[in-house]
């Protein structure tokens, strides 16, 4: 099909499809009952702008409607194909447009998604549409692919798995544990578990290092020489090369800030708080929730 009559399906498609009652007319006939008895189309109205990709334009149009639902503002999203050939994978786009659609939604200041509806309006020279168009059958496991797309995303929440399971995780345990007491523990708390773990399952030295420089820098501790030692001590292999990289820390801190060791001005003024508060007789929990501090670190105050 030529670039003069592609145009020419295109401009004859918005001339009918840009009239609402054209539209309302094609939805109430072509949508499913279930979808159709969902929409009120008198609120019907036609929405800016396109989703199509730059590649695409010469092949297929697209019309976007918004109609008000029993469950509030939604999308209909049309598209006419114009290839001679039909696309296997259609599904696929139609879902990417029906994606973009949300994300308009949402960058105008909504904060739920609301029902994308794809239809494909297809004129092709093969008929039937030979092509499923369920998303789920553009996967090569459709199976696997439903049993992802139509249930929660596995979720890895750490601050709510204890230690002792996190020491269990083998090779993540090291950045899981680090990550999950980041804001709220002293390092050097933490060192003979870290120094354990590195030795067990020998990390490699760039990920030591940016272990540490990572710790330095978003972490506290009110004695960096005595975590590196711990570090050394209960993993001789690094020795070495946790010495090193202390080194290399103090260098990097008179430019960048790495502070391993410092004493925290925020970290203290917190603690200060909490010591202020269970003299005041504030109950324990709420002061763990007003500093984010944990229980090991109320213990020491």
């Amino acid at each position: 099909m030529t670039k003069s009559s592609l145009s020419q399906h295109d401009s004859l498609f918005k001339k009918f499809f840009g009239d609402i009652a054209v539209a309302r007319d094609f939805l109430e006939v072509h949508l499913p009952p279930y979808l159709r008895e969902r929409c009120d189309f008198n609120t019907l109205a036609m929405e800016s702008g396109s989703f199509i990709e730059d590649d695409l334009r010469t092949q297929c149009s697209d019309m976007l409607y918004s109609v008000q639902t029993n469950a509030g503002k939604g999308y209909i999203y049309t598209l006419v194909e114009h290839q001679s050939h039909p696309e296997k994978l259609m599904a696929f786009r139609l879902m990417r447009y029906a994606v973009a659609a949300m994300q308009r939604h949402i960058e105008q200041g909504n904060n739920t998604l609301p029902v994308v509806i794809p239809i494909l309006f297809y004129q092709g020279a093969t008929s039937p549409y030979p092509y499923s168009t369920h998303f789920l059958d553009c996967f090569a496991d459709p199976e696997l692919a439903a049993t992802v797309y139509q249930q929660a995303f596995p979720l890895v929440d750490i601050t709510t798995i204890p230690d002792e399971e996190i020491l269990t995780h083998r090779r993540v345990a090291l950045l899981q544990l680090v990550q999950k007491h980041i804001r709220t523990r002293d390092m050097l708390e933490l060192a003979v578990e870290l120094a354990n773990l590195i030795e067990k399952w020998q990390y490699s030295k760039e990920q030591c290092k940016s272990l540490l420089y990572y710790i330095a820098k978003a972490g506290n501790t009110i004695d960096g020489e005595g975590f590196i030692r711990t570090l050394a001590e209960k993993a001789p292999t690094y020795r070495e090369d946790f010495m090193t990289i202390a080194e290399q820390l103090r260098e990097k801190g008179k430019q960048e800030g790495y502070q391993l060791g410092r004493q925290d001005g925020v970290k203290e003024a917190t603690r200060q708080l909490a010591r202020q508060l269970l003299s005041d007789g504030v109950a324990r929990e709420n002061i763990k929730r007003y500093t984010s501090l944990s229980d090991s670190e109320l213990d020491k105050l």
